[in-house]
Protein backbone atom coordinates (compact mmCIF):
# COMPACT_ATOMS: atom_id res chain seq x y z
CA UNK A 1 0.00 0.00 0.00
CA UNK A 2 1.30 3.45 -0.89
CA UNK A 3 1.12 6.02 1.89
CA UNK A 4 -0.34 9.42 0.98
CA UNK A 5 2.22 12.21 0.64
CA UNK A 6 0.46 14.19 3.38
CA UNK A 7 0.98 11.30 5.78
CA UNK A 8 4.67 11.09 4.91
CA UNK A 9 5.16 14.82 5.41
CA UNK A 10 3.26 14.76 8.71
CA UNK A 11 5.45 11.93 9.97
CA UNK A 12 8.60 13.86 8.98
CA UNK A 13 7.35 16.94 10.84
CA UNK A 14 6.71 14.81 13.94
CA UNK A 15 10.24 13.35 13.80
CA UNK A 16 11.72 16.87 13.56
CA UNK A 17 9.71 18.03 16.57
CA UNK A 18 10.83 15.01 18.58
CA UNK A 19 14.49 15.63 17.74
CA UNK A 20 14.20 19.26 18.85
CA UNK A 21 12.49 18.24 22.09
CA UNK A 22 15.26 15.73 22.74
CA UNK A 23 17.84 18.50 22.66
CA UNK A 24 17.30 18.83 26.40
CA UNK A 25 17.72 21.74 28.78
CA UNK A 26 19.69 24.86 27.79
CA UNK A 27 23.44 24.86 28.38
CA UNK A 28 25.76 27.79 29.02
CA UNK A 29 29.54 28.05 28.61
CA UNK A 30 32.12 30.62 29.72
CA UNK A 31 35.42 31.64 28.10
CA UNK A 32 37.86 34.54 27.77
CA UNK A 33 38.26 36.55 24.60
CA UNK A 34 41.15 36.75 23.97
CA UNK A 35 42.20 33.76 26.09
CA UNK A 36 45.23 33.55 28.37
CA UNK A 37 46.86 35.13 31.39
CA UNK A 38 46.19 38.88 31.68
CA UNK A 39 48.89 41.45 32.51
CA UNK A 40 48.23 44.13 35.19
CA UNK A 41 46.52 47.03 33.45
CA UNK A 42 45.45 44.78 30.57
CA UNK A 43 41.95 44.06 29.33
CA UNK A 44 39.87 41.07 28.32
CA UNK A 45 36.23 40.04 28.00
CA UNK A 46 34.39 37.29 29.84
CA UNK A 47 31.95 35.74 27.36
CA UNK A 48 28.95 33.65 28.38
CA UNK A 49 27.44 31.71 25.48
CA UNK A 50 24.04 30.05 25.86
CA UNK A 51 22.08 27.69 23.59
CA UNK A 52 18.85 29.54 24.33
CA UNK A 53 16.66 32.26 22.85
CA UNK A 54 16.14 34.84 25.57
CA UNK A 55 16.71 35.53 29.26
CA UNK A 56 19.41 36.98 31.50
CA UNK A 57 22.94 35.92 32.39
CA UNK A 58 24.38 36.58 35.85
CA UNK A 59 28.16 36.63 36.33
CA UNK A 60 29.52 35.19 39.57
CA UNK A 61 32.98 35.34 41.16
CA UNK A 62 33.85 33.17 44.15
CA UNK A 63 30.14 32.38 44.44
CA UNK A 64 29.17 36.07 44.70
CA UNK A 65 27.00 37.82 42.14
CA UNK A 66 28.78 40.57 40.21
CA UNK A 67 26.76 41.68 37.21
CA UNK A 68 23.71 40.76 35.16
CA UNK A 69 23.11 41.20 31.45
CA UNK A 70 20.35 40.38 28.99
CA UNK A 71 21.22 37.81 26.32
CA UNK A 72 21.86 39.16 22.84
CA UNK A 73 22.07 36.58 20.05
CA UNK A 74 22.75 33.90 22.65
CA UNK A 75 25.68 35.69 24.26
CA UNK A 76 26.48 38.03 27.17
CA UNK A 77 29.79 39.90 27.43
CA UNK A 78 31.42 41.23 30.61
CA UNK A 79 34.54 43.30 29.86
CA UNK A 80 37.47 43.70 32.26
CA UNK A 81 39.67 46.77 31.78
CA UNK A 82 42.77 47.94 33.66
CA UNK A 83 43.03 44.52 35.31
CA UNK A 84 44.45 44.13 38.82
CA UNK A 85 44.95 41.20 41.18
CA UNK A 86 41.41 41.83 42.43
CA UNK A 87 40.13 40.62 39.03
CA UNK A 88 41.89 37.25 39.42
CA UNK A 89 39.87 34.28 40.61
CA UNK A 90 37.14 31.80 39.64
CA UNK A 91 34.18 32.99 37.55
CA UNK A 92 30.98 31.32 36.39
CA UNK A 93 27.78 32.22 34.51
CA UNK A 94 24.18 31.43 35.42
CA UNK A 95 21.37 31.51 32.87
CA UNK A 96 18.01 32.73 34.18
CA UNK A 97 14.56 32.85 32.57
CA UNK A 98 11.56 34.13 34.49
CA UNK A 99 13.71 34.50 37.58
CA UNK A 100 14.60 30.78 37.61
CA UNK A 101 18.15 29.48 37.16
CA UNK A 102 18.04 27.02 34.25
CA UNK A 103 21.76 26.45 33.61
CA UNK A 104 25.17 27.00 35.22
CA UNK A 105 28.50 27.12 33.43
CA UNK A 106 31.75 25.50 34.44
CA UNK A 107 34.29 27.57 36.40
CA UNK A 108 36.73 29.84 34.56
CA UNK A 109 39.94 30.71 36.42
CA UNK A 110 41.35 34.15 35.57
CA UNK A 111 45.04 34.84 36.28
CA UNK A 112 46.72 38.25 36.37
CA UNK A 113 50.55 38.20 36.03
CA UNK A 114 53.38 40.46 34.83
CA UNK A 115 54.82 39.61 31.40
CA UNK A 116 58.61 39.25 31.42
CA UNK A 117 59.25 36.70 28.65
CA UNK A 118 59.46 37.58 24.93
CA UNK A 119 56.30 37.14 22.90
CA UNK A 120 56.13 33.76 21.10
CA UNK A 121 55.23 33.15 17.47
CA UNK A 122 52.64 30.53 16.53
CA UNK A 123 52.74 28.62 13.24
CA UNK A 124 50.76 25.69 11.84
CA UNK A 125 51.69 23.01 9.33
CA UNK A 126 50.77 22.06 6.64
CA UNK A 127 48.64 25.22 6.51
CA UNK A 128 45.60 27.09 7.79
CA UNK A 129 43.16 25.16 5.57
CA UNK A 130 43.29 21.36 5.78
CA UNK A 131 41.10 18.39 4.96
CA UNK A 132 39.44 16.39 7.74
CA UNK A 133 41.68 13.56 8.88
CA UNK A 134 44.89 15.45 8.11
CA UNK A 135 47.90 15.52 10.46
CA UNK A 136 48.31 19.08 11.80
CA UNK A 137 51.23 20.45 13.82
CA UNK A 138 51.19 23.66 15.88
CA UNK A 139 54.59 25.16 16.69
CA UNK A 140 54.99 27.82 19.38
CA UNK A 141 58.43 29.43 19.05
CA UNK A 142 59.90 31.63 21.81
CA UNK A 143 63.39 33.08 22.24
CA UNK A 144 63.83 31.56 25.67
CA UNK A 145 65.38 28.23 26.56
CA UNK A 146 63.43 25.77 28.69
CA UNK A 147 60.11 27.60 28.38
CA UNK A 148 56.82 25.69 28.35
CA UNK A 149 53.82 26.92 26.38
CA UNK A 150 50.05 26.59 26.39
CA UNK A 151 48.00 26.27 23.21
CA UNK A 152 44.62 28.06 23.37
CA UNK A 153 41.49 27.56 21.25
CA UNK A 154 39.27 30.62 21.51
CA UNK A 155 35.73 29.94 22.72
CA UNK A 156 36.69 26.84 24.70
CA UNK A 157 36.99 26.76 28.47
CA UNK A 158 38.62 23.36 28.66
CA UNK A 159 42.13 23.19 30.07
CA UNK A 160 44.54 24.50 27.42
CA UNK A 161 46.86 22.02 25.73
CA UNK A 162 50.35 22.07 27.21
CA UNK A 163 53.42 22.06 24.99
CA UNK A 164 56.04 20.70 27.39
CA UNK A 165 59.46 22.25 27.81
CA UNK A 166 61.12 19.29 26.11
CA UNK A 167 58.86 19.60 23.06
CA UNK A 168 58.55 22.16 20.28
CA UNK A 169 55.21 21.14 18.77
CA UNK A 170 51.67 20.13 19.55
CA UNK A 171 50.23 17.57 17.12
CA UNK A 172 46.69 16.74 16.06
CA UNK A 173 46.94 13.35 14.28
CA UNK A 174 43.45 13.39 12.72
CA UNK A 175 41.73 16.76 12.69
CA UNK A 176 37.95 17.13 12.48
CA UNK A 177 35.45 20.00 12.42
CA UNK A 178 35.61 20.25 16.21
CA UNK A 179 39.28 21.28 15.93
CA UNK A 180 38.38 24.27 13.78
CA UNK A 181 38.78 27.75 15.25
CA UNK A 182 41.18 30.50 16.34
CA UNK A 183 44.40 29.35 18.04
CA UNK A 184 47.08 31.20 20.00
CA UNK A 185 49.81 30.26 22.47
CA UNK A 186 51.38 31.69 25.61
CA UNK A 187 54.60 30.63 27.34
CA UNK A 188 55.84 30.45 30.91
CA UNK A 189 59.04 29.71 32.80
CA UNK A 190 59.71 28.46 36.31
CA UNK A 191 58.27 25.59 38.29
CA UNK A 192 55.61 27.81 39.86
CA UNK A 193 54.66 29.61 36.61
CA UNK A 194 56.39 32.75 37.88
CA UNK A 195 57.32 34.26 34.50
CA UNK A 196 54.91 34.69 31.60
CA UNK A 197 54.95 35.92 28.03
CA UNK A 198 52.32 37.87 26.14
CA UNK A 199 49.87 35.88 24.02
CA UNK A 200 51.14 35.09 20.52
CA UNK A 201 49.62 36.01 17.21
CA UNK A 202 46.36 34.16 16.48
CA UNK A 203 45.77 31.72 13.60
CA UNK A 204 42.42 30.57 12.21
CA UNK A 205 42.36 26.86 11.36
CA UNK A 206 39.76 25.77 8.78
CA UNK A 207 38.89 22.06 8.45
CA UNK A 208 37.24 20.99 5.18
CA UNK A 209 35.15 17.87 5.71
CA UNK A 210 34.62 16.84 2.09
CA UNK A 211 33.38 13.36 3.01
CA UNK A 212 30.44 14.52 5.08
CA UNK A 213 29.68 17.24 2.56
CA UNK A 214 29.31 14.63 -0.20
CA UNK A 215 27.29 12.32 2.05
CA UNK A 216 24.95 15.19 2.87
CA UNK A 217 24.39 15.90 -0.82
CA UNK A 218 23.69 12.22 -1.55
CA UNK A 219 21.21 11.93 1.32
CA UNK A 220 19.41 15.09 0.23
CA UNK A 221 19.25 13.88 -3.38
CA UNK A 222 17.91 10.47 -2.31
CA UNK A 223 15.23 12.10 -0.13
CA UNK A 224 14.06 14.25 -3.05
CA UNK A 225 13.86 11.19 -5.35
CA UNK A 226 11.87 9.21 -2.77
CA UNK A 227 9.43 12.10 -2.31
CA UNK A 228 8.96 12.47 -6.08
CA UNK A 229 8.39 8.71 -6.38
CA UNK A 230 5.70 8.83 -3.71
CA UNK A 231 3.96 11.73 -5.45
CA UNK A 232 3.99 9.93 -8.82
CA UNK A 233 2.74 6.68 -7.26
CA UNK A 234 -0.14 8.44 -5.53
CA UNK A 235 -1.14 10.27 -8.73
CA UNK A 236 -1.22 7.02 -10.71
CA UNK A 237 -3.23 5.33 -8.01
CA UNK A 238 -5.86 8.08 -7.98
CA UNK A 239 -6.36 8.26 -11.81
CA UNK A 240 -9.66 6.68 -13.12
CA UNK A 241 -9.34 3.69 -15.42
CA UNK A 242 -10.48 4.59 -18.99
CA UNK A 243 -11.00 1.85 -21.56
CA UNK A 244 -9.53 2.58 -25.01
CA UNK A 245 -11.86 2.87 -28.05
CA UNK A 246 -11.06 0.54 -30.94
CA UNK A 247 -11.57 1.06 -34.68
CA UNK A 248 -15.06 1.71 -35.93
CA UNK A 249 -16.13 3.15 -32.61
CA UNK A 250 -16.24 -0.23 -30.91
CA UNK A 251 -15.04 -0.19 -27.31
CA UNK A 252 -12.11 -2.47 -26.62
CA UNK A 253 -11.96 -4.83 -23.68
CA UNK A 254 -12.30 -2.94 -20.39
CA UNK A 255 -9.10 -2.25 -18.45
CA UNK A 256 -8.61 -3.63 -15.02
CA UNK A 257 -7.28 -1.70 -12.04
CA UNK A 258 -5.41 -3.58 -9.41
CA UNK A 259 -6.37 -3.14 -5.81
CA UNK A 260 -3.97 -1.17 -3.61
Amino acid sequence: MVLPVTTVLAFGTWLLAQSEAAAGAPTISIFLKPPGVIPPGGSTTICCSCQCDEGNVVLYKDGKQLRSQELREGRAKFPISNATQKDAGPYSCHYLAGGTVLARSETLEITVKEFSLPRPVLSVMPGLEVAAGAYVTFRCTIARARAGCFLYLEGHNKAPDLIHKDQDDFNLPRVHKGNEGRYSCQCYSGAAFMEWSDVSNSLDLVVKDYTWSNVGRLVLGAAVLVLLGLIVAEDRHSLPCISPVGRGGHQAAPCTQSSP
